[in-house]
């Protein structure tokens, strides 16, 4: 039979029924599945013995099976991603051993073909001292991670090129500084910029923005680091180059790539680049960029259109660098 229980709600008590008869129970399940529907979580349980699983419906739906349909764990096993499958067997593997449990955020393809994020949660049961079940949830939490990895793209990156930012620069840049002595960083300014930007208005001046930050991003695929940190300004953060010339080559090819002609509506423009390079050295970040901005000073008052390398002994030092005169950088229409 079924008898109203008082339960406390913002409004007031309201009447609810307690679970005290089958009636009662079966509209508990039917509450629980509807919420866990709309939550997009639910229960389930391995037996360990035979690997057999039970599920709650709102497991079903996740994995874009029917509810009801048997349940085979080598079949379910096969729609997660590789990288997730891996990971989930390691901690399964530690908390049967261990008796403990996990929580993870696993990526799935449901048999509808649509990639999901699920959070798993497990826990251990035991029967005379060894583990006989293992339980938990599981959640869709596509849309939390997809907008976290929003906020953490507009907190990270610069919107008109999409590389790093600032801030993620200055993290990666005090991460990296005391380092390795090998680490390098190019500051890498344009020439000739301002002049294509006043000249021929913005939409020009963000198409060189843009399309110089891809080619940046292109040449140096293999850095640690390609951010813009403002108005024409890039950097490349290097990891650790045991090659000591192989700063300058990239500086060298950053500047020949720079140099190719950026095409709007059969209108050309043509920028150059400066570039200033310093090594760590064991200072701090503030110290390293101060070094780079150094030496791309001592480029712009060669000329332009070349590199330097911060010499911590004697400043900037000048390198053979790729010199084009300044008249070929402007817009030649």
């Amino acid at each position: 039979m079924l008898r109203p229980a008082p339960v406390p709600c913002i409004d007031g008590p309201v009447s609810a029924f307690a679970a005290t008869g089958p009636a009662a129970l079966a509209h508990w399940h039917r509450v629980f599945e509807q919420a866990s529907a709309t939550a997009r979580v639910g229960l389930w349980e391995c037996r360990l013995s035979d690997e057999a699983l039970s599920w709650s419906g709102a497991v079903y739906d996740l994995f874009g099976l029917r509810r009801g349909a048997p349940l085979r764990r080598g079949a379910i096993l096969e729609c997660y991603a590789p990288g997730s499958l891996d990971r989930l067997q390691r901690l399964r593997r530690t908390a049967i051993r261990t008796r403990t449990g996990f929580r993870f955020d696993a990526e799935i393809v449901a048999r509808t073909g649509e990639r999901r994020w699920i959070r798993l949660t497990a826990a251990v049961a035991c029967e005379n001292g060894t583990p006989a079940r293992l339980y938990g949830m599981k959640q869709d939490v596509t849309a939390e991670l997809s907008e976290a990895q929003r906020l953490r793209t507009l907190a990270e990156r610069d919107t008109m090129t999409g590389l790093a930012n600032r801030a993620l620069f200055e993290q990666r840049l005090a991460a990296a500084a005391g380092g390795p002595a090998g680490a390098a960083l190019l500051l890498v300014d344009l020439d000739g910029f301002k002049q294509i930007n006043d000249g021929h208005g913005h939409a020009a001046g963000d198409l060189c923005l843009v399309e110089s930050g891809a080619r940046l991003a292109r040449i140096c695929v293999a850095a640690e680091l390609v951010a813009r940190i403002g108005g024409d300004e890039f950097v490349v953060l290097l990891k650790d180059e045991r090659d000591r010339d192989a700063p300058e080559r990239l500086a060298d090819r950053i500047i020949a790539a720079l140099n190719k002609p950026i095409w709007r509506d059969g209108q050309s423009f043509r920028l150059g680049a400066s570039v200033g390079i310093a090594r760590s050295g064991g200072c701090t970040g503030p110290e390293w960029l101060a070094r780079a901005d150094q030496a791309l000073y001592a480029a712009k008052a060669a000329g332009r259109n070349t590199f330097r390398s911060f010499d911590r002994y004697g400043g900037a030092s000048a390198g053979p660098g790729r010199r084009i005169p300044p008249e070929a950088r402007i817009w030649i229409g």
